[in-house]
Parts: structure tokens; C-alpha cells; sequence
């Protein structure tokens, strides 16, 4: 019952990562098209591709710490009184300094706010920004990936060699190292956002990472085969002769 778990764990895996990893060039796209976007000559009535920076007055904010399923999210008042609200990802950096009765500035295009800017020139992505999106998209697809091939090897070897106990703990090594992939790609991904390193240093970094864990990955296999792991009999050594 464990190996099927397993499977059907890396069978999910696999198909978020695959899901993701075809919308890294959707959105990679959709972030070229807002950074070229022009500014709009005016006010747009419409939903437009040219971006427009709109003042608005902050009504309220909630953060929603600690509360699943709940995204930070804020009210915004338009000069004419009309309230906009607009959904973030994270409350870093604009939103958790936000107080009611502030000023803002928010950057519409396509007809949402994809980005509030305070009065310290912070910026900050709405729910709806297209910035940051690709490698989101990129670390999620490297995560499920690596860790969904390792979790389905780990989980399929044990049905295919039943009774054989080394096997089993080959295959249990082999699933360990995958949480360890899809980990460090989760890293990666935190480390890329916090210093704004362009798209290609996560593939940069955790490139060699996945590479030293899959060599420790085959050489526990391969020791967990041998019977290194499990006291077995190549584990045990014979033991010298005393010398009178």
C-alpha cells in the first residue's frame, strides 16, 4: 500500500509539473508584452495593452497571516470614491507596511492593477502581475519533475521486487533523494526571487545541486543493494586474527 501511495504521490507530481512547465513560455511571453507596453496617452476607459499609473487611497488592507486559503488583499478608493479591490501573492514588500488613509500608486493594464507602488517608490505585484510569474513557473515544473520521476521509480521498484528486502530500501533511498530535489529547486526558487536574479540562475544553480544529490542518490542505491544499509552479509567483515 506504501509503493501505491507513492506512485499515485509522483503521478500528481508529474502532472503539476508538466502543467507547469508548458506555461513558462505563456508566461514568460506575457511578461515581455508588459514590460514593452507603452504608456497610455490617457485615461483608459477600457481595458487596454498600454500601462496607466493611477493614484488611489488605501481603504483597508488584511493580511490574512496564518489563514488558509486567504490571500493578503487590500481595498483601494479611486479619487472619485469608487473602491478597487486587488488581491497580492505575498505581503512583502508594500502591503505590510500599508496603513488605511495612505496614498498609492497603482499600475493598471489590460484592465487590473498588477502593481502598487508607495511613497517610497516599494513596488509590489498584485495577484494579477505578470512579473516574477515565469519562474515561479519554472522552479514548479523543476520541483514536480525531478521529484515525481524519483517518487515513481521509488514507488514502482518495491511492486516490481517483492519479497526482496534490499530492493525495498534501494527503492526507499531513491524516493528520500527525490524529496531532496524537489526541495532544492523549491530553495532555488526563494533564493532567485529574494536577490531578482534573471530566470536562468535557477536553472543555474540547481542544475549541479540535483546533480551531486543523484550521485548521492545511486551510490545509497547501489549501497542499499549490496547490503551496506542493512547489515547484510558484504556489511559484515571477518574478523582478524588476534596475534598471540
Amino acid at each position: 500500500m506504501r509503493s501505491v501511495m507513492w506512485v499515485l504521490i509522483a503521478l500528481v507530481l508529474l502532472g503539476v509539473g508538466a502543467a507547469s512547465a508548458f506555461q513558462v513560455r505563456g508566461a514568460l511571453e506575457r511578461e515581455r508584452e508588459y514590460r514593452a507596453a507603452p504608456v497610455c496617452a490617457t485615461v483608459p476607459v477600457t481595458a487596454s495593452g498600454c500601462v496607466w499609473e493611477q493614484e488611489f487611497t488605501v481603504r483597508s488592507a488584511a493580511l490574512h497571516r496564518g489563514e488558509r486559503g486567504e490571500s493578503p488583499e487590500a481595498e483601494l478608493l479611486l479619487p472619485s470614491g469608487k473602491p478597487w479591490e486587488v488581491t497580492f501573492p505575498r505581503t512583502e514588500p508594500v502591503l505590510s507596511e500599508t496603513e488605511p488613509g495612505e496614498k498609492v500608486v497603482g499600475v493598471i493594464w489590460h484592465g487590473q492593477v498588477v502593481e502598487v507602488r508607495d511613497a517610497e517608490g516599494r513596488r509590489q505585484q498584485t495577484s494579477d502581475g505578470p512579473v516574477g510569474w515565469p519562474q515561479d513557473r519554472l522552479g514548479g515544473a523543476l520541483a514536480g519533475v525531478s521529484f515525481g520521476l524519483a517518487a515513481l521509480v521509488g514507488g514502482v521498484w518495491p511492486l516490481l521486487a517483492r519479497g526482496e528486502p534490499r530492493h525495498v530500501a534501494a527503492a526507499k533511498m531513491v524516493r528520500r533523494h527525490g524529496i531532496g530535489l524537489g526541495g532544492t529547486a523549491i530553495l532555488t526558487l526563494w533564493a532567485q526571487a529574494a536577490n531578482d536574479w534573471p530566470l536562468c540562475a535557477i536553472v543555474a544553480i540547481w542544475a549541479p545541486l540535483a546533480l551531486l544529490i543523484l550521485v548521492s542518490m545511486t551510490a545509497f542505491a547501489l549501497g542499499a543493494l549490496r547490503g551496506d544499509l542493512d547489515g547484510g552479509p558484504s556489511a559484515r567483515r571477518d574478523p582478524q586474527p588476534q596475534v598471540p
